[in-house]
């Protein structure tokens, strides 16, 4: 079993964790336009779609059409693009229809989580990144303490700007010291709109939430993500931002993100 766990987790040089206390944040949107802009920094990505009540990546990406194959060493993930430089596994891709319920206890969601850490055939990959259910539940201490023995690159914690949001993050943060995981900052995402006639930018959602929690708490603020049609537009449809839209408002933010985590790799290597 040791062999086994290793040898699917071999090739993959760093594993990078999605979390957030609250669901709604944005933290599959988060993970896909990582995936995307490490993509486009010339990085082999996967991700793992572990929310396994709400996998909603395969439909960002446009496979939520794709099957799973089996081969020798397990499952063999679902490729995008044409460049197939993104692997991508979620439970979106085993359910026998879009509208089934997964209503399941505690130790088969676990047992599923452990096996597609176990049983993907990921190959190398510069990133994996690990895309989490909200909360500090079952489903996050199996994937924490599935993945220790492996190069874990560290957490992303994601908000939104409101009170609310912040405090459950801020609880996710105690998750992580308990669990021992690293964490590498706090994304604000939905962090003001800005508008594609006069380019001003309206708080929504009051202002600044996930800088303060930051600077509160002592770790890094990776940037301020805004509510952006476009983007919205390009995850309904399933195209890549990174690549087609450049001049949007979001699209400095999430590059920044990005480029952050290529540093913080580099250090660790």
């Amino acid at each position: 079993d040791a062999l086994a766990d290793r040898a699917s987790l071999a090739g993959v040089r760093h594993i990078l964790l999605v979390l957030s206390g609250k669901g709604g944040v944005g933290k599959s949107t988060i993970s896909t336009e990582l995936a995307l802009a490490l993509r486009s920094a010339g990085k082999r990505v996967g991700i793992l779609d572990v929310d396994l009540c709400g996998p909603s990546i395969p439909r960002m990406l446009r496979v939520q059409d794709s099957a799973v194959h089996q081969c020798d060493s397990g499952w063999v993930p679902v490729f995008v693009g044409q460049d197939k430089a993104i692997a991508l596994m979620s439970i979106g891709f085993l359910l026998e229809r879009p509208d089934d319920a997964v209503v399941w206890r505690g130790p088969k969601k676990n047992a599923l989580i452990k096996q597609f850490l176990t049983d993907v055939a990921w190959g190398d990959l510069d990133f994996l990144i690990v895309d989490t259910p909200p909360g500090t539940s079952d489903e996050h201490i199996s994937t924490v303490e599935a993945l220790r023995p492996f190069q874990l690159l560290g957490a992303i914690l994601v908000t939104t700007p409101q009170a609310v949001s912040v405090g459950d993050v801020r609880r996710e943060l105690t998750f992580c010291r308990k669990a021992g995981l690293r964490i590498l900052g706090i994304v604000e995402n939905m962090s003001g709109f800005v508008c594609p006639h006069c380019s001003e930018c309206t708080n929504i959602f009051s202002k600044g939430g996930g800088e303060e929690l930051a600077k509160h708490a002592g770790v890094p603020f990776l940037g301020c993500v805004p509510l952006d049609p476009q983007l919205s537009q390009s995850l309904e449809e399933g195209r890549d931002f990174i690549q087609e839209f450049p001049k949007s408002s979001a699209f400095p933010a999430l590059t920044h993100i990005a480029q952050q985590i290529l540093d913080t790799s580099q250090r660790s290597s």
